[in-house]
C-alpha cells in the first residue's frame, strides 16, 4: 500500500457514509390509533398510540412518534378518549355451549321455580309433538323462594312435568353439574322407581335423586345427566354451525379475542378446523380435549399436539380431566362434610389413578393438562398426582400445568401451586354469584381461609388466570374484572366485599385477562401485551377500567374488538 494513510481516510469516510446515511424508512402501518389512553400491560404502562400492519404490532409509543408509520393507505382510528387494552383472553368457557344458549331456553335470570315452569310453559306451546326442549342456566340456590317440595336441597319434577305431559324437557343448572329432566324425559330413557338402582350402577361418578319413597325426583347429579342426555337426538349440522357463529359474535361483542375452550370432542374439533379453513374463525381458540373421552384421549396423546404456528387460530395441546363435581349440587368433593348437609363429602367424578396416568402421559407428549377441581379435597388429590408424576420426569419443567377453578382450598394447598408451577385458572365471577350462598355449604371458616384465594395465590407467586365459564355464567369480563377488583355481587355487596383482603388490584386483574392468560396457553410470546411484534388483538372500552370509580365500573362497554389488526366488533 503505497498511500496507507490515505487508504486509512476511506475507511473512515466509508464508516461514516454507512452510519450516517439514508436510512431505511419505517414500514407503513395499516392502521394506527391514538387519542385515547392504551395499556400495554408490558415494561412501560401506557403508550399514546398503536400502529399496526400485517396482523402484528409495529410501533406503541408517543403520539409524536407514530407519524413516520403513517402513509396515504394508514386507516387512523381516533380513540375519542377510549380506553385500549391488549385483546381480552377467556381462560376456560365452552364455546359452543355459549352458542347454544343462545339457541335454546336461557335460563340464568329465572328467580325461582315457578318462573322455570312458566317458560316451559311457553316453549311447549310452539314445540312439535315429541320435540325436546332444551335449556340451561338454573340455579335453585340463588332463588328468591324455595320450592314447596325440595330433596336434597332441589325440586321435584312434579309442576315441570304438569306443564309438558307430551314433551320431554331437560334443563341443565347452571354449573352444567346437575340436569332437571321431566317425566315424559324419564320415561323416555326408562327412568322409574324400579329402575333406578340398576342405571345407578354402571354410572361412575353421578347420582339420580330421589324421595322418601325411592321416586326419582329429576334431579340427574353429575355423570348420571347421560341417562338422560344418550336419549336427546343429536344436533344436525346446520344447528352447530349456527350455534357457533352464534359464539364467535358474542366474544367479539364482549372483546374476547381468545378463548380456551375447556374441553370438547373430536366433532367440535372438526368443526372449529372447517371454520378457520373458511375463514369464518373470529377468535383465537386454544382447546383442551375432553379427558373423560378415553378413546379419544388416548387418540390425541398418540398423535400429538397441534400448534397454530403460523395463523394462532387453532391449537390443540391441553387436555381437560373432569375430577369433581360442582359446589351448587354438592358434588364437589369436600375434605371434611358440607356444613349444610352432615355426610355429604361431594365426589371424585374421576378415578385419581386415572389422572395420574394422564398426568405422566401429558408430560411424556407435550400436552398440558388442565383438571376440573373445585372442592379443597379434589385440589389436593390432583396436586398429588401432578406431583407424582413431576417427580417421576423431573427433566420437563415446562409443563405449566393448571387446574380449573381451584375455587375452594385447604389453606397447607395454597402454596403448593407456585411451588409446583402449577396455574389456577379461576373465575373471578363465581365469587360474585355463589359467595352469598357458598358460606352455607362450607361454613364460616372454610370459606374464610380457603375460598377464592386469589391475592394469596398471588403472594405465593403463582399466576391466577381469569375467566368466566360461559355458559355457566355471562361471557361479560368486565362483570368478572369487577369481581376480581371488589369481591362483591354484581349488584354491590356487600360494602367492602367479601374476604376484602382476597382482591386482586386492577394491575393484576388486567394481567389475569391478558398477558397471564396468554401464559397459560404458553403464548405470551405471541400475544397477551402491547409490544411491537405481537398480534395486533386489542379490545376498546368506553371508559378506563384502571381507574373509573368502583361504582362505575359495570357501567364499561366494549366499543371495538381487533384482532389481528382487524376490527370485528364495532359498537353502533
Amino acid at each position: 500500500m503505497k498511500h496507507p494513510a490515505l487508504f486509512l481516510w476511506l475507511c473512515i469516510a466509508g464508516l461514516v457514509f454507512t452510519a450516517c446515511g439514508p436510512q431505511q424508512a419505517p414500514q407503513q402501518a395499516e392502521t394506527v390509533y391514538s387519542n385515547g389512553t392504551i395499556y400495554t400491560v408490558a415494561a412501560g404502562p401506557t403508550v399514546e398510540a398503536v400502529a399496526t400492519a400485517g396482523g402484528k404490532i409495529i410501533y406503541a409509543g408517543s403520539k409524536a412518534g407514530l407519524k413516520k408509520y403513517i402513509g396515504a393507505q394508514t386507516t387512523q382510528i381516533d380513540l375519542q378518549g377510549m380506553t385500549m387494552t391488549p385483546g381480552f383472553i377467556e381462560t376456560h368457557g365452552h364455546l359452543m355451549g355459549l352458542g347454544f344458549n343462545e339457541l335454546n331456553l336461557d335460563l340464568s335470570g329465572i328467580k325461582n321455580y315457578d318462573d322455570m315452569v312458566a317458560m316451559v310453559a311457553e316453549a311447549v306451546k310452539t314445540a312439535g309433538p315429541g320435540e325436546w326442549i332444551l335449556g340451561r342456566g338454573w340455579h335453585q340456590s340463588k332463588w328468591d323462594k324455595q320450592p314447596e317440595t325440595i330433596v336434597k336441597g332441589f325440586q321435584t319434577h312434579d309442576k315441570l312435568s304438569a306443564v309438558s305431559p307430551d314433551n320431554p324437557v331437560f334443563l341443565r343448572h347452571a354449573s352444567g353439574h346437575a340436569g332437571f329432566a321431566n317425566a315424559k324425559a324419564m320415561a323416555i330413557a326408562g327412568v322409574n322407581q324400579l329402575s333406578v338402582e340398576s342405571l345407578e350402577r354402571d354410572l361412575e361418578g353421578g347420582e339420580i335423586i330421589r324421595d322418601a319413597e325411592g321416586n326419582p325426583t329429576g334431579i340427574f347429579s353429575e355423570r348420571a345427566q347421560g341417562v338422560i342426555t344418550r336419549h336427546i337426538p343429536a344436533n344436525n349440522e346446520e344447528r352447530n354451525r349456527k350455534a357457533l357463529e352464534l359464539a364467535i359474535k358474542a366474544c367479539q361483542r364482549n372483546g374476547i379475542t381468545s378463548f380456551h375452550d375447556a374441553g370438547v370432542g373430536q366433532q367440535t374439533i372438526n368443526r372449529y378446523q372447517a371454520f378457520k379453513d373458511q375463514g369464518k374463525l373470529g377468535v383465537r381458540l386454544y382447546v383442551m380435549v375432553s379427558g373423560p373421552d378415553r378413546e379419544l384421549t388416548k387418540s390425541w396423546l398418540e398423535r400429538g399436539p397441534v400448534i397454530d404456528t403460523a395463523d394462532h387460530l387453532l391449537t390443540v395441546r391441553a387436555i381437560k380431566l373432569n375430577c369433581d363435581g360442582a359446589l351448587g349440587n354438592r358434588g364437589a368433593w369436600l375434605l371434611a362434610a358440607y356444613s349444610d348437609m352432615p355426610g355429604e363429602f361431594g365426589m371424585a367424578t374421576l378415578p385419581m389413578d386415572y389422572v395420574l396416568e394422564i398426568a405422566k402421559a401429558g408430560l411424556q407428549r407435550g400436552f398440558q393438562v388442565c383438571s376440573h377441581a373445585i372442592g379443597d379435597r379434589a385440589n389436593r388429590e390432583v396436586l398429588n398426582q401432578y406431583a407424582t408424576a413431576f417427580n417421576e420426569y423431573p427433566a420437563i419443567t415446562n409443563h405449566r400445568y393448571r387446574i380449573e377453578h381451584a375455587q375452594h382450598l385447604h389453606p397447607d394447598d395454597i402454596p403448593r401451586f407456585a411451588a409446583m408451577g402449577v396455574i389456577p385458572a379461576m373465575q373471578a365471577i363465581h365469587l360474585s354469584s355463589d359467595r352469598p350462598w357458598a358460606i352455607d355449604r362450607l361454613g364460616e371458616k372454610r370459606i374464610k381461609e380457603g375460598a377464592y384465594m386469589w391475592q394469596s395465590l398471588l403472594k405465593t407467586g403463582a399466576r391466577v388466570i381469569n375467566g368466566t365459564d360461559v355458559p355457566v355464567e355471562p361471557i361479560n369480563p368486565i362483570a368478572s374484572f369487577y369481581a376480581a377488583v371488589t369481591r362483591k355481587t354484581l349488584s354491590g355487596e356487600p360494602a367492602g366485599g367479601y374476604e376484602p383482603a382476597e382482591k386482586m388490584t386492577r394491575t393484576q386483574a388486567l394481567r389475569a385477562y391478558t398477558l397471564d392468560a396468554a401464559y397459560g396457553e404458553f403464548a405470551e410470546g405471541f400475544k397477551g401485551s402491547i409490544e411491537v411484534g405481537k398480534a395486533a388483538d386489542f379490545t376498546v372500552f368506553s371508559q378506563d377500567i384502571m381507574t373509573v370509580a368502583e361504582d362505575k365500573l359495570l357501567q364499561t362497554k366494549v366499543m371495538m374488538t381487533i384482532l389481528g389488526g382487524q376490527i370485528v366488533y364495532r359498537q353502533q
